[in-house]
């Protein structure tokens, strides 16, 4: 333990000794080997960044800075004039100068294994400015997020005022729209600024086949090459990240099963009226608990669709086997909840993986009785958990449930974290691309208005 002094009085010095967690012999065994006769010197020290650290290139001025940083702590009584002893490597390897993950680190973990066995940093209503509720919607927070290192990007995409055209905004809010060509424009020009490796645009679609066919023109025309289309066919299997690199990737509901899951979800609302089945919507409505209204506005609603049906049974159908397959082929990752409870929801498909949705209830709901299951689904396929729909000031959920148990998407709101402008200074520093393990080590360092999410990997 170290002395300390202190005047009382201004006239009687007073020592204690500082208390200070004694070094475990693990740590006693690894300055042991890495010392000579009770001092680590620099290169020891080099030694150790090497073998130990895995900073293949790590060079003794690392070393030596290291130690120069360390060198403020010797009024501490722990630094030795030529290195460092055990307490100060042991202060070394829990201080801030040894980070979980090294800043400079690249991606080095093996990127060729499917798509579904990667944690991926994920935006929630990429395109608001602010709150939930009445925020602007705006192409700039996308491309903050994909400067920042999001690789899931969330469109909420509606018809305009006219009809004749598309939106971006949070519906049945008072946000006002963008429109969607604007933000596929931006994403393109800086989806890879921070990172080679694939974007993820989810799409909650709200627009009749028409519009879906010139959302599907859109697309083509803005990406072009980078569009990954693996074709009307859902994959068996997920590509690697490695071999996604540059490309963009697509993600919603096919519109056949859209149409099978708004029939689903009529009949059930006519058998158990008054319930609340918001959360349980096809489309994953965030916007849960605006109850009032919605409910009658949904019959009218375009994504709905039940008034042109009256009028013509079969008008949708014909327009779907028209329009349809050329927006139903741009859809790489599947989505959808489908008919059926959580039991069916989670039911691992020889023939196909898919992409689940899940508020942040559900999922703390689940997790109570159906660990196991949702385990083995975030084997083979992907797993989006995003907060619950009363969240009005764009505020985040604990992400660690989702992350225990497989979760690959974890969409958080960056409308916070990117307002640093009005005194909020929220942090989130986490691996584009992290291999995750069932039981994989998350440190969450929470500091007044400072929040940090590190991810450590380890293998599935």
């Amino acid at each position: 333990m170290s002395k300390q002094t202190y005047t009382v009085c201004f006239c009687y010095q007073r020592r204690f000794k500082l208390a200070a967690a004694e070094a475990p012999d693990e740590i006693k065994t690894l300055f042991e080997q890495h010392s000579e006769n009770g001092v680590m010197t620099v290169d020891h020290l080099h030694r150790f960044l090497i073998e130990v650290q895995k900073e293949d290139k790590a060079t003794k001025e690392d070393a030596q800075a290291i130690l120069d940083k360390l060198n403020e702590l010797k009024h501490l009584n722990i630094f030795h004039r030529k290195g460092l002893n055990l307490e100060a490597f042991f202060k070394y390897l829990f201080g801030d100068i040894n980070p979980p993950l090294s800043p400079s680190l690249e991606v080095h973990h093996d990127m060729t294994a499917p798509l579904s066995h990667y944690f991926i940093y994920t935006g929630h209503n990429s395109y608001l400015t602010g709150n939930q509720l009445s925020s602007d919607c705006s192409d700039v927070p996308i491309i903050r997020a994909l400067q920042r290192g999001v690789r899931v990007i969330e469109l909420d995409i509606w018809p305009n005022s006219t009809k004749d055209n598309v939106d971006v905004l949070h519906g049945r809010t008072l946000t006002t729209p963008v429109k969607l060509i604007k933000c596929l424009r931006s994403i393109k020009e800086h989806a890879f600024s921070a990172s080679e490796y694939p974007v993820v645009i989810t799409l909650e679609d709200h627009l009749t086949p028409d519009l879906q066919a010139k959302v599907a023109e859109m697309v083509t025309q803005t990406f072009g090459d980078m569009l990954f289309s693996p074709g009307s066919e859902c994959l068996k299997e997920f590509p690697s990240p490695e071999s996604l690199k540059k490309h963009i990737i697509i993600s919603t509901k096919p519109p056949k099963e859209y149409l099978e899951a708004k029939e689903f979800k009529g009949k059930e609302s006519d058998s158990q009226k008054g319930k609340d089945s918001a959360d349980e919507e096809a489309w994953g409505n965030e916007v849960s608990d605006l109850k009032a209204g919605i409910a009658d506005e949904d019959k009218n609603d375009l994504d709905e669709g039940g008034n042109e049906d009256e009028e013509d049974p079969n008008e949708d159908l014909k327009s779907q086997q028209i329009e349809a397959p050329e927006y139903k082929r741009l859809i790489a990752i599947h989505a959808g909840k489908g008919k059926g409870g959580l039991q069916d929801w989670l039911k691992v498909h020889p023939d196909k993986v898919r992409r689940l949705s899940l508020s942040e209830q559900e999922l703390e709901k689940a997790v109570e009785t159906h660990g196991k299951e949702i385990v083995r689904f975030t084997q083979w396929n992907l797993l989006r958990v995003y907060p619950k729909g009363i969240r009005f000031d764009s505020s985040n959920y604990n992400p660690l449930v989702g992350w225990m148990h497989g979760a690959q998407m974890v969409a958080f709101n960056m409308q916070v974290i990117l307002l640093s402008s009005q005194g909020i200074n929220y942090t989130v520093v986490v691996v584009l691309y992290a291999y995750p393990n069932f039981f994989a080590v998350f440190c969450l360092f929470v500091c007044f208005k400072h929040v940090h999410f590190v991810v450590l990997n380890s293998k599935k």
